[in-house]
């Protein structure tokens, strides 16, 4: 019995693959097709052709005759362009009906890949006059170029940067500095896209947030950047940079719970002070925020800057050289001292050991806490730091008693927890 075979069974779904394939394209082509001597010489029916014979091709002659079905649909594609009357010069309808012949060949093999593909090209041609109107009315020449450095700072250079340790005491990585200054820039254009949507009075608030939780110090850093450029969002620019400290002490919540248990219930009273303390003094910059731009005009422009992130990593990798030489000089004398150095760069790295060493019995829970709150007050510093160079001035001394309220609620909930 034929209809039980395997094979044949994979063929029958590759030939109906293939007809879903040009019916759905066909369907958005032919609304679009026109009338009159103008109109597209493709429509349901060409289509709905074409992906059939990219198929059938596939399952008489294998790849060498849809190579051949293709070249030939290149050709009429090519003779019914150069005699079309319509006053569209474009070759999407074109490009598409070559692309449906592959895609129909491609059912044959991958059914599932091409009926995606598929899908995703009907989109993007039902979503034409979207596309348009974003690329020539929302978006600016300004954020295209800033797209372009980018994704030219992530997909070239970014490759070509060695992972491994290099310079003084080997305590800079040309691949992980790079990645800040991505990130930087990353931040800055997720605080620009957050402003165009929701506003300059909440955006930067809200990106501020969320991208703490992947960098507090860079978020600081694109903080500080967007505050220099336009003053008028200083205050939701505080904002946003405070609550980016919010995101670093629910890390520590994750990061030690996943790590020891002991050791977050004796940092939870702490950690509590320092997250109330931080979502206080955001809150207010926020609402003041709102208050001072609720007469601001959001104005096009770049979506970050790229020598703000390049100072910024040049900052950090100063941090970072900081840090390698005070380790060298002090030694392991003590857990406190090292992890009060690592923190200059980051917070998390030494309260995971600290809390390590309490999971492993080493030290007690309660001997973790100065440790980490060592490594959150010198961290503190570097974003102080961050601030000043990125922000200025005006920036920074709106910024620091919020960062200096967070380690003083931290140490104050642990004075309370030894006192008790």
């Amino acid at each position: 019995m034929d209809f039980l075979n395997p094979s044949l069974n994979s063929e029958v779904i590759g030939v109906v693959v293939a007809l879903g394939i040009g019916l759905l394209i066909g369907l958005e082509r032919e609304r679009r097709k026109g009338e009159g001597p103008g109109r597209s010489p493709a429509g349901l029916r060409t289509f709905a052709a074409a992906s059939l014979a990219g198929a059938i091709s596939v399952m008489i002659g294998g790849k060498g005759l849809l190579a051949v079905v293709t070249a030939g649909i290149m050709v009429l594609v090519a003779i019914a362009y150069l005699r079309s009357r319509s006053d569209d010069p474009g070759l999407t309808s074109e490009t598409a009906l070559i692309l449906t012949v592959l895609l129909g060949g491609l059912a044959t093999q991958r059914p599932v890949l091409a009926a995606g593909v598929a899908v995703i090209l009907a989109i993007l041609l039902a979503a034409r006059a979207a596309l348009h109107d974003f690329v020539h009315k929302v978006l600016s020449g300004d954020e295209v170029k800033d797209g372009l450095i980018f994704a030219a700072a992530t997909l070239v250079v970014l490759p070509l940067l060695p992972d491994q340790p290099v310079g003084p005491f080997g305590a800079l990585n040309p691949r992980a500095i790079w990645i800040i200054v991505i990130l930087v820039m990353a931040i800055g254009a997720a605080g620009h896209v957050s402003t165009r949507l929701l506003g300059a009075k909440g955006g930067l608030a809200i990106s501020g947030f969320a991208s703490g939780f992947v960098s507090s110090t860079a978020t600081i850093g694109a903080m500080g950047a967007r505050a220099r450029k336009a003053p008028e969002l200083l205050g939701a620019a505080i904002a946003g940079a405070t609550l980016s400290t919010v995101a670093t002490i629910v890390q520590l919540f994750a990061v030690l719970a996943a790590t020891s248990l002991p050791t977050l219930q004796s940092l939870l009273v702490p950690l509590l002070c320092a997250g109330a303390a931080a979502t206080l003094y955001g809150v207010i910059f926020t609402v003041k925020g709102m208050r001072e731009t609720g007469t601001a005009e959001f104005e096009q422009g770049r979506a970050f800057s790229l020598p703000s992130a390049l100072l910024l990593a040049l900052t950090l990798s100063g941090v970072l050289l900081l840090s390698a030489s005070l380790r060298e000089a002090f030694g392991e004398i003590g857990l406190v001292v090292s992890a009060a150095v690592a923190g200059l760069a980051d917070t998390h790295s030494p309260a995971v050991a600290a809390a390590s060493l309490a999971a492993s019995g080493k030290v007690n829970s309660t001997d973790a806490v100065a440790p980490v709150l060592a490594a959150l007050s010198t961290n503190t510093l570097s974003k102080i730091v961050v601030g000043w160079v990125s922000g200025g001035r005006s920036f920074a001394l709106r910024l620091i008693p919020g960062l200096v309220l967070v380690i003083a609620a931290a140490w104050a909930g642990a004075c309370l927890v030894s006192i008790s």
